[in-house]
């Protein structure tokens, strides 16, 4: 436990100021640039992790967005209810349905995976075309879709904007955004309210570190540039729309840290 608290306490100390989140998303645009420049240029070492089927990829990145919801939905659920009861002074009805309001981040969060991933599959299938060894004398055959096209051995040539990009940027960015809460958080050093916390608070670091690792990998080793830099800035562009504007009006999910005024949120959370 006293490793727990240690790690806990540097991580919470390295994103007191904001600095992570202020400049993750710079971080991210530069990776993009220059894991492509690095690719085109042929200048990347032959790695495991430029096969799809490494660990990481397959027991993580294929499924991210249910790793951010089912940590993120204790995290929220519980650092709401105790800053709602610490800071607010509400009562058990009342605290509930702060929380039930913060958790409706993650419908947010659901709903736009959703949309983004099946408009990145629509416009594949839209501008593909799928080439098979058949033989000539073969009458040629057209393919609507991707799957089609390998149920027939086929490689499909689309416009495949990339999912890893826009998904592993907006959840790490989603995350950095939630564990700011910690930062008007008071716990007592003691209770099992605060193991869990950090518990699921250094479980969501790691979690970002490897949406980060993955995200480089994803822009040294696969897709093209256009690809690439659309993907992500779909993925910053959901993430600003929603924590950058929208929950910052009063029919939202909100932010985070509700205590802080409106003209100050959007302060600290630009800073």
């Amino acid at each position: 436990m006293e490793r727990l608290e240690r790690c806990g306490r540097g991580l919470r100390a390295g994103l007191a100021d904001g600095r992570v989140r202020r400049r993750l998303p710079w971080l991210l645009l530069a990776i993009v640039l220059l894991g492509s420049a690095l690719k085109d240029g042929d200048l990347v070492p032959e790695t495991p992790m430029q096969n799809k089927r490494n660990p990481l990829n397959v027991y993580f990145v294929k499924v991210a967005w249910a790793w951010t919801f089912w940590l993120l939905l204790p995290f929220i659920a519980v650092t709401t209810y105790q800053f709602a009861g610490s800071k607010f002074l509400y009562g058990p009805t009342k605290s509930v349905l702060m929380v039930l309001r913060r958790l409706s981040t993650l419908l947010v969060g659901t709903a736009v995976w959703y949309v983004c991933t099946g408009l990145f599959i629509y416009i594949e299938n839209l501008t593909g075309v799928c080439s098979t060894s058949g033989e000539l004398r073969e009458p040629r055959r057209l393919y609507a879709t991707k799957q089609e096209c390998h149920q027939d051995n086929g490689i499909w040539n689309g416009f495949d904007i990339s999912g890893h990009c826009f998904l592993l940027s907006y959840c790490a960015l989603m995350i950095m955004e939630e564990v700011a809460v910690l930062e008007g958080l008071s716990i007592d050093q003691n209770s099992k309210l605060r193991v869990v916390i950090n518990v699921l608070f250094v479980s969501l670091c790691f979690l970002t570190m490897i949406w980060v690792f993955m995200f480089l990998c994803t822009a040294l080793y696969f897709h093209d540039f256009s690809q690439k830099i659309l993907g992500v800035l779909i993925g910053l562009s959901a993430w600003y729309g929603t924590y950058r504007c929208w929950y910052l009006k009063p029919f939202s999910p909100g932010l985070p840290l509700p205590s802080i005024p409106l003209s100050s949120k959007k302060y600290s959370y630009s800073r």
